[in-house]
């Protein structure tokens, strides 16, 4: 079935957690991540050679990996000594993909990574993240519901899908919300019900249900969980603890490339946008007012923010690996940040290319 409006069967902090198959996976020999060494010299330049890589989506090709698409078109996987980089398309678990050895990288969020790491003692870092702040939010209608605050959210109805449950229920338990004072109402995942006034609340995510909003002209308000207790980093970029250690120089030209992917992408969302209709998500069902609102979105909001204005994209600051952390131990998992997060090839990456650290242009 083609995901369209509605049919997003997505946005939770466990939707690729799952023990059975995580499990399954963490019995592979850990030789099938490692790969060996993949830099050769490269015949004609003399510069690194890596061969093929991949990288697994979490979601479908829609704007959401605009910078991605555009490290592809503009050739920059190429200069950074890739063959080719095949990028594929979810639903997915990044995590079962990754530790499989399936793919080289997978682009996920803090909170489904660091469960799995949490509960199955997966051999996984996140080495960098393209989102400073989460996008789940809790979205109503203005003329209906209208939460814009916590004290809004007493009395009222909330849609939430069974997989947002613990993340719903974290939020609740650290903003110090009785779950008497509110209902909340199982649903699926598309928010008709939340368009039609049958609930007064839906859990959601800033770049989908809230777009289909807007687009509908039905005047959205949100109630970000980043601005509400529970901030984590999201499309994190996940790889193995082999990789880190024998793949060290491949993972770090993959960051190279996304970075000056991602650099062409917000700053110009439009065309990343059009980009990502054409080219990479035809088959989809997009829409170029969607498309191109979710990447202005992420260009402003998501992406950018003092942090990697001062280091660079994809950092994550100490602060926010251990706003990470807390929201996980909010859902009732103990993991330290050393556990979750590696940093350090992307030290190397702007140490190594600084010129990488301007990307507004």
């Amino acid at each position: 079935m083609t995901p369209s409006r509605g049919l997003f069967t997505r946005r939770s902090a466990t939707r690729v957690v799952r023990g059975v198959a995580v499990a399954a996976v963490l019995t592979l020999s850990l030789a099938a991540c490692a790969g060996g060494d993949a830099e050769v010299a490269g015949a004609d330049s003399g510069a690194a050679s890596f061969g093929d890589a991949s990288i697994q989506f979490s979601w479908i090709k829609n704007a959401e990996f605009m910078g991605e698409y555009l490290a592809d078109e503009n050739g920059y996987f190429t200069e950074a000594g890739f063959d080719s980089v095949d990028m594929i398309e979810g639903p997915a678990s990044i995590e079962a993909a990754v530790i499989s050895g399936n793919v080289d990288m997978g682009i996920g969020n803090a909170i489904s990574t660091g469960t799995i790491i949490a509960n199955e003692g997966a051999p996984l870092k996140i080495i960098g993240a393209t989102y400073q702040k989460n996008p789940f939010t809790i979205l109503s209608l203005a003329d209906k519901g209208n939460i814009a605050s916590l004290d809004d959210l007493k009395g009222k109805t909330i849609g939430v899908q069974a997989s947002n449950l613990s993340l719903w229920e974290a939020f609740l338990e650290i903003n110090d919300i009785d779950e008497d004072s509110l209902t909340t109402l199982p649903v699926q995942y598309d928010p008709t019900p939340l368009f039609n006034g049958e609930v007064d609340g839906w859990f959601s995510y800033l770049t989908n249900e809230s777009i289909d909003a807007e687009l509908l002209g039905l005047d959205p308000v949100n109630l970000p969980l980043a601005d509400f207790g529970l901030p984590f980093v999201a499309e994190t970029l996940t790889v193995t603890d082999d990789a880190i250690k024998n793949d060290r120089e491949k993972l770090k030209a993959l960051l190279v490339a996304e970075i000056r992917g991602w650099t062409d992408a917000i700053n110009d969302p439009k065309a990343a946008a059009k980009l990502t209709l054409d080219t990479y998500g035809p088959t989809f069902d997009l829409t170029i007012e969607k498309e191109t609102r979710q990447a202005e979105i992420q260009s402003v909001d998501l992406v950018v923010s003092a942090d990697t204005l001062a280091n660079g994209l994809f950092s994550i600051s100490d602060e926010l690996q251990q706003q990470s952390i807390d929201t996980l131990a909010a859902t009732g998992l103990s993991i330290t940040a050393s556990e979750l997060f590696d940093m350090t090839l992307l030290d190397e990456v702007y140490a190594e290319n600084p010129d990488l650290l301007a990307y507004s242009k």
